[in-house]
């Protein structure tokens, strides 16, 4: 654990109440309350952060970047302090001043980033990765809103927008003058280079601007900070002074207002044709502007590409970041001058692809001709790829290929053509995950054998894990004093150590402090159960399988008993394998 300085801390606190307030503490709300915690945490991070990215730049340390829709990253306050080791500290200092801290934790929003396991997932990676020192980086969309509230409405449940103020939020650091121009529509000509080769232009282009702001990532013990970087869209041109003179006011600010619904809500409903080209338009911001950012950051030690995968791992986390094989390719021949042969190369040996989809029908497609009006040069060098692949296939299994080239093809024909952004992300990517041993499995047997068959070597298992900093630490303090107090702290950084607990099952004074822990939140869940004017109720509860761990056996035999143990676990997560290349 890294060793901080608290007073810098409280002058810090104080100095946020004082001159960014301009208030005295007396006369605070919880919300500026939260704001000068949050300040005075964020100037740790910030300056561990800067140490962290010199020590990777020292090292020239390989990256990876980790590519989502979805953020699952929830309140940050309590996650930074615990792994900053000074929650105590900070509420003791802050009892002085009269404010309860864990009040003040509920009085922070949650980030709207993501709604589902595929965000919590992308979560938990990032906070390994930082807790391992490991150079590890998200690439996400700074939704305005990317979460919902369930109400009952006439018993019945209905979804509303939850809106995260995230322009005013004290974790989001907005890198005002940095942004990237984004071709997007147009028309492609095809013309020939000075040489007399097929020389592809994309032409009549419009331009969308992401503007990056990022939200530091602590590990555990305070030694390494990365960061989670979101892009915003706005337009290239905000106001047209012209037509504003002419009377038609909406008109002329139409182009912003189109820009930024791009980044306005978390996957829009495709139901309709404008909602469908919306979300591909979403997707393709999100690769476009990441994969901008990851060339300006290897460009700054590296001028060469023809080692960028030694370099560079980037994981994408489901179908929707599958443009991500187009779009290195666009930029490794198109601007950076690359042969077909070695970008194609460069490309499967940096990509790697976790599936979290086993229904064929659920696998995510998109129409041929939206794909050609919204990214035309992005669908010729899918064309390009598909066709290289299929003579691949049929060169290695002749006669036999024709039924799998209608499976394993990019191109789904019957009706109107589609690409699967699955087959895409499996031919682009040198690794293919699933997110749990038997979903592994399936994967290679019933969704994709077809693929399995020709590349093996491919397909391997990633199991979803857990962060104890956030699942016991933070959400069952009592538990986690437990224990500690009986095997010491290693366990939070390494989550196998729990077995050590076996060793207290028979042990009358642990069982009893167990219970005691266990009917102390048994009460906190029943009181804060809530009782609505409609009289809906709402409970949070957890229900415990009570296990034992046979360490000879390596199984666990379930029977009636006092003690909950996890089954072993993987430390935290388990790394992306394009890491460990």
């Amino acid at each position: 654990m890294a060793y901080f300085d608290f007073t810098s801390f409280e002058v810090s606190f104080h100095q946020y109440v004082k001159y960014v307030l301009g208030k005295p503490l007396a006369e605070t709300t919880k919300k500026d309350q939260l704001n000068a915690v949050s300040y005075a945490v964020g100037k740790y991070l910030m300056d561990i952060n800067f140490d962290t990215q010199e020590r990777y730049v020292k090292n020239d340390a390989k990256k990876v970047y980790y590519l989502s829709m979805e953020f699952l990253i929830g309140r940050l306050l309590s996650n930074n302090l615990l792994n900053l080791g000074i929650f105590d500290a900070c509420a003791r200092f802050l009892q002085k001043q009269g404010i309860d801290l864990e009040k003040l934790v509920e009085e922070e929003q949650d980030p709207a980033l993501g709604n589902g396991g595929l965000g919590r997932l992308a979560a938990c990676f990032l906070d390994s990765l930082a807790s391992l020192d490991m150079p590890g980086f998200g690439y996400g969309i700074n939704y305005d809103y990317g979460l919902f509230r369930q109400v009952i409405i006439n018993g019945h449940q209905r979804e509303k927008p939850d809106y995260w103020p995230n322009r005013s939020s004290p974790w989001l650091i907005r890198r005002s003058g940095e942004h990237y121009k984004l071709p997007i529509y147009g028309k492609i000509e095809d013309t020939l280079d000075r040489n007399g080769d097929y020389n592809p232009m994309w032409a009549n282009w419009k331009l969308f601007i992401g503007r990056p702001h990022d939200i530091l990532v602590s590990g555990h013990g305070g030694r390494t900070v990365n960061r989670l970087r979101l892009f915003s869209a706005a337009a290239s041109e905000d106001f047209d002074i012209n037509i504003f003179n002419d009377g038609d006011y909406l008109k002329a600010v139409r182009r912003k207002i189109t820009s930024e619904s791009v980044t306005k809500i978390l996957y829009p409903s495709d139901t309709k044709d404008v909602g469908k080209e919306l979300r591909l338009i979403q997707e393709y911001f999100l690769v476009a502007c990441a994969m901008r950012d990851i060339i300006r950051n290897y460009e700054t030690l590296h001028k060469n590409y023809e080692r960028f995968h030694e370099r560079v791992a980037i994981q994408l986390n489901d179908t929707h970041p599958s443009l991500a094989v187009p779009e290195l390719m666009r930029m490794l021949v198109d601007e950076k001058g690359l042969e077909w042969e070695k970008a194609w190369e460069i490309t499967v040996k940096t990509l790697a692809f976790t599936n979290h989809t086993l229904l064929p029908e659920a696998l995510e497609t998109w129409p041929v001709s939206l794909l050609g009006k919204v990214v035309p040069r992005h669908l010729q060098i899918i064309f390009e790829i598909n066709q290289r692949f299929l003579e691949s296939v049929k060169t290695r299994f002749g006669s036999s290929s024709d039924d799998m080239i209608a499976k394993m093809s990019i191109i789904q024909e019957g009706g109107e053509q589609q690409v699967r952004m699955a087959n895409l992300a499996i031919i682009g990517s040198h690794s293919v995950n699933g997110v749990a041993k038997v979903h592994s499995d399936l994967v290679k047997t019933r969704l994709v054998p077809e693929f399995y068959s020709l590349w093996p070597e491919k397909f391997n298992n990633k199991t979803n894990g857990v962060t104890p900093r956030r699942w016991v630490v933070a959400c069952n303090p009592e538990l986690a004093k437990l224990i500690t107090d009986a095997i010491g702290r290693r366990w939070i950084a390494d989550l196998d150590l729990v077995w050590e607990l076996e060793a207290f099952q028979d042990d009358p004074g642990f069982l009893d402090r167990f219970r005691a822990v266990k009917q102390t939140n048994n009460l906190t869940s029943m009181q804060s159960a809530s009782m609505n004017t409609s009289g809906s109720c709402s409970m949070r509860c957890t229900s415990f399988t009570c296990i034992y761990p046979s360490k000879k056996t390596k199984k666990i035999s379930k029977r009636p008993g006092p003690l909950f143990l996890p089954a072993r676990l993987h430390r935290d997560t388990i790394l992306p394998s394009s890491l460990s290349n």
